[in-house]
């Protein structure tokens, strides 16, 4: 399936189930291709638990193993946008516009060994599909979280919230991102290392069957530049790839157009010194400083001085 646009990006996408894309992005810069897969891995936003509190842990693991176990539980983050940051909250610690709570209350009493998985998580506030844990094995346990001998015992509560891969890896929405560009090296990006012949040793991407093969005859172009880039999508199911997709670029814009606000800061009105705003140093559009003229007769801003 190919996805044209107006400003001449295009996407075609060669494979997609529920949790993987194998996609083509075309018609962009590398640097653009390559924010996007930055983003994508570390500026997505999603749900993880992140307080841990162990009333009672017997088992053999340590109570930071437990903890590290249960943040790295994927969780539905489908319905993120809900949630705020913990950081913007106006609770005390954390309440149900910022977080998720959780119990885990496990005690093993039979001479087998009894396995914790994240189905063992009992959620607050059922009636949301935000933060369930996502179980993807035919017989519905989710991730192993330990294993329990007789009378051994966990008590735990948890608190999930939202946050980014920049923070921690557990909020990563993705398992893995293959990214290539160029597969038979026509602009001489990659150095292959090879004995005799680099060719021969080498394997071929499965991407060249995309791209024409170079001539050997013609002279290096040092002008060219790639113009597909090949994106190979993997999540760990908290959110759909094509909602990874999607946010990565609502979270470039974001960075962008802040950057355009504190490049064009004279237009902003909590800026304008002359309303009591900070200083800046732009000049309007008049070409008169927003604070006056500094080096007037007599005269700093609006003030004059006595």
């Amino acid at each position: 399936m190919e996805i044209d646009s107006d400003n001449g990006a295009a996407i075609t996408i060669r494979d997609a189930d529920k949790d993987h894309v194998d996609l083509v992005l075309k018609n962009v810069d590398l640097s653009v291709a390559n924010s996007i897969r930055r983003t994508m891995l570390a500026e997505v936003p999603t749900l993880a638990i992140d307080l841990v509190e162990i009333d009672v842990n017997t088992s053999v693991l340590a109570d930071e193993f437990i903890s590290h176990r249960l943040g790295l539980i994927p969780l539905d983050s489908t319905d993120i946008d809900e949630l705020s940051y913990s950081r913007d909250c106006t609770c005390d610690q954390y309440c149900d516009k910022c977080s998720v709570k959780y119990e885990l209350m496990v005690k093993c009493n039979s001479d087998s060994t009894s396995n914790v998985y994240a189905r063992d998580l009992s959620k607050f506030n059922n009636n949301k599909i935000l933060g369930d844990p996502i179980i993807k094995d035919k017989d519905g346990h989710g991730p192993l979280i330990c294993k329990l001998r007789k009378h051994q015992e966990l008590r735990i509560t948890c608190i999930a919230k939202k946050g980014i891969a920049k923070e921690h890896a557990k909020w990563s929405p993705c398992a893995a991102i293959g990214f290539e560009y160029d597969p038979w090296n026509k602009l001489k990006h990659t150095d292959y290392w090879y004995e005799v012949d680099a060719d021969k040793e080498w394997p071929k991407s499965a991407n060249c069957d995309w791209e024409e093969p170079p001539d050997p005859e013609l002279p290096f172009d040092y002008e060219s530049k790639p113009n597909n880039f090949y994106f190979d999508i993997e999540t760990s199911g908290s959110l759909t790839p094509d909602n990874v997709f999607m946010k990565a670029i609502e979270a470039l814009q974001l960075k962008v157009a802040g950057i355009a606000v504190e490049l064009n800061k004279e237009g902003v009105e909590g800026n304008d010194a002359s309303n009591g705003g900070f200083t800046t140093y732009g000049k309007t559009p008049g070409n008169q400083s927003p604070v006056g003229d500094s080096y007037g007769s007599g005269s700093f801003g609006a003030s004059s001085w006595s």
